[in-house]
């Protein structure tokens, strides 16, 4: 139950995230955005370390990790950042999350099946691809415009 609730209230934060990047974007430039986008969250993450696992999880942990490509995250984020811009520019805040979202699922699902990244494989399911289908048939209807 708590995840599910947790995952709301993401998928609550970045459409408003999404939104207040995009008025940043329009009144600065995409990539200066960005840079104070990513500044920004970086310093919240340092306070939050200090305050909630300085002592407990230890800097280096991080030059632990097995797969080191895993390290990536933070520059696959800024290319989040400017796709979801970009996208939500061009097609609205509401057709640009919906498309975001099919596409997430897509990816996951796939990552799921393929049992990419350390992640458990797990049996193709017709019922999956067609929950993932009327995903993409509701898009169409939403973007379809009357």
């Amino acid at each position: 139950m708590w995840g599910f609730l947790i995952a709301m209230i993401s998928g609550l934060l970045m459409s408003v995230q999404g939104v207040f990047n995009t008025g940043v974007t329009k009144q600065s430039g995409t990539w200066l955005a960005n840079c104070f986008v990513q500044l920004t969250g970086f310093l919240v993450c340092v306070g939050l370390y200090l305050f909630l696992e300085m002592g407990k999880v230890p800097v280096k942990s991080l030059f632990d990790v097995d797969k080191k490509y895993m390290l990536l995250g933070g520059v696959i984020g800024a290319f989040i950042t400017f796709t979801v811009v970009y996208s939500m520019t061009t097609l609205g805040p509401a057709k640009a999350v919906l498309a975001i979202v099919i596409s997430q699922v897509l990816a996951a699902y796939l990552i799921e099946l393929l049992g990419l990244f350390g992640v458990d494989k797990v049996p193709f399911s017709w019922v999956k691809m067609l929950g993932l289908a009327m995903a993409v048939i509701g898009l169409c209807i939403f973007k379809w415009e009357i």
